[in-house]
């Protein structure tokens, strides 16, 4: 079920996932990110005023960034998320009222998985990719047996990614990969480091373009 944003998405590569900041620290790294070649910035529900800070990050780069809503746990949630502004949905679970909702609404919806039945209930569902969680456990290895009879279904592979092998997971079949802490890391954030953002951003960007879709 390929959409325009999902193919977009399969050219950036990278979602880059904002969890625990403030306003201005979350408007300060979008910029840093944008700066770097990061389109796709998630902020999580699970972080004080999400909504609000998706609302402000559309206001600021919705002309530069593709801003969705992360750690989307229920309908209730989703609905607020839309209304703020979110373009697409990220959850670390399947939750099929959510599904539902956000493809009645029009919106991507890339729930989190982990076995074969949960993947290809959820893409039924109406998900347009899967975001393959948790990698850091599961492993590049699972990523590539997974793929072997359901790789008619995108993957956007979240956790345990880092620059050593974010090319190697996109190699193994991930349309792209979600990324927290080891992109937006929390030290260069807090210390008000933004360049040093930017410049790990580029890095970032520069290593999954440099990757070739298995």
């Amino acid at each position: 079920m390929p959409s325009e944003l999902l193919g977009e998405l399969s050219r950036e590569k990278i979602v880059a996932i904002a969890r625990g900041f403030t306003l201005e620290e979350t408007l300060s790294a979008a910029k840093a990110l944008a700066d770097g070649g990061v389109v796709f910035l998630e902020a999580t529900l699970n972080t004080d005023d999400a909504l609000n800070i998706i609302s402000k990050l559309r206001e600021q780069f919705g002309d530069r960034m593709r801003i969705g809503a992360g750690t989307v746990l229920d309908i209730g949630q989703a609905k607020e998320a839309i209304a703020a502004g979110a373009q697409y949905l990220i959850s670390p679970n399947v939750d099929e009222e959510v599904i539902y909702h956000a493809v009645e609404q029009g919106l991507d919806v890339w729930p989190g998985a982990m076995t074969p039945t949960e993947i290809v209930n959820a893409y039924k569902a109406g998900a347009s990719a899967i975001k393959l969680f948790p990698m850091g456990t599961l492993g590049i290895g699972y990523l590539k047996e997974v793929r072997a009879p359901l790789n008619h279904i995108p993957f956007i592979a979240t956790g345990g990614v880092n620059l050593q092998n974010i090319a190697d997971v996109l190699d193994a079949g991930a349309i792209a990969v979600g990324m927290g802490g080891k992109l937006l890391d929390p030290a260069l954030v807090k210390a008000g480091k933004f360049d040093e953002l930017r410049d790990l951003a580029r890095s970032y960007v520069d290593r999954a373009h440099g990757a070739s879709l298995a």
